[in-house]
């Protein structure tokens, strides 16, 4: 109810400002107005104690700024990011687009974000004492070969604070970056990560488990490929998946043919096939984390029954409020 009486206001204004003013009215704490509650329903993976199965998808905020606020909302967990070792503008305004009719949005932001030293400040100043994941990824002016570095700079500087880290390789707004998620660059990029990980566990005395964040828009074949390197890197998991380039469900729709990444329900398909492609490839050897398409319960026990552990909202956010939150929660099965 609340909910449905701001989503008019929310939604009269430009996607940006929105989107801005959203942040405002978090890093308020306006989320403690919230009547809803969520179960707790604790699940552990990754060796992690999550309250719930259901988490904020990394995008909403970048910088750190709003975790407390987040906090409120009952999410089982938080991911900040993505975040850059410099600080960028990202892509040029328009850049967020919303097609409510298809509850989908088409994004092109470009990883504008304040930076890993702002974000690293943020966490510190934080209160909340939850499952924290952080998201790195590249600045878009590094070349591509030397992709490898930013990551390292971020992880570098977020171990200490991250529950979790996500390794983007998937969005497709950053020039070159989802030529990450295959063979050599693949190979490089996991074993270097995984080798400053076991130094920085045994440095700082804590397991803080590296996850991988792929594209929906891969082929089985490629999905293969990749399941056999995180397995032969020992990665601790695997986001699938982020937004897609296809216009599948949204054709003739207006910005329905805007440049940028696709979520919202029209990723629903697409995201589940690539999640129950990479499930069977695994084998059941690492979790995932399912994400793209989920407007309702429903929609995120699919994701269960399709072989997510923990599932991450994010559009369905925008269009079905905090409610979704406490739904999903209720509806997950026990014990699983």
């Amino acid at each position: 109810m609340l909910y449905s009486l701001a989503r008019p206001l929310l939604f009269s204004l430009s996607e940006e400002h929105s989107h801005e003013l959203t942040l405002a009215m978090l890093r308020k704490r306006a989320g403690k107005l919230w009547p809803g509650t969520v179960p707790a329903a604790p699940k552990e993976v990754m060796g992690i104690e999550f309250a719930n199965p259901v988490g904020l998808a990394a995008g909403l905020d970048k910088n750190g700024d709003c975790i407390d606020g987040l906090a409120d909302l009952g999410f089982g967990f938080l991911e900040v990011g993505t975040v850059t070792p410099r600080p960028q503008l990202g892509n040029p305004q328009p850049r967020l687009f919303r097609l409510p009719q298809a509850q989908a949005l088409i994004n092109r932001m470009g990883f504008n974000n304040l930076g890993v030293e702002y974000l690293v400040g943020a966490v510190k100043r934080s209160r909340y004492k939850g499952v924290l994941g952080i998201n790195i990824g590249k600045n878009k002016d590094t070349p591509v070969e030397d992709a490898v570095q930013d990551y390292l700079i971020c992880q570098q500087k977020v171990h200490a604070y991250a529950s979790y880290l996500v390794v983007n390789v998937s969005s497709p707004n950053t020039p070159g970056l989802r030529t990450l998620q295959h063979g050599a660059a693949l190979d490089e990029l996991l074993g270097t990560l995984r080798e400053a990980q076991t130094r920085l566990d045994q440095e700082h005395r804590r397991r803080v488990p590296l996850v991988i964040k792929i594209a929906p828009d891969n082929s089985e074949e490629e999905l293969q490929g990749m399941a056999e390197a995180f397995m032969q890197h020992g990665i601790d998991g695997v986001c699938v998946g982020n937004t897609t380039l296809s216009r599948e469900g949204v054709q003739g729709l207006k910005h329905g043919e805007e440049q940028g990444g696709l979520s919202g329900a029209p990723l629903t398909p697409i995201a589940n096939r690539a999640l129950a492609a990479m499930r069977h490839a695994l084998n059941g050897r690492i979790p995932i984390i399912g994400v793209g398409g989920i407007n309702s319960a429903d929609d995120a026990l699919e994701k269960q029954r399709q072989g997510a552990d923990l599932v991450q909202i994010y559009s369905g956010l925008i269009y079905q409020g905090p409610g979704l939150i406490g739904d999903i929660a209720r509806a997950w099965p026990k014990g699983i």
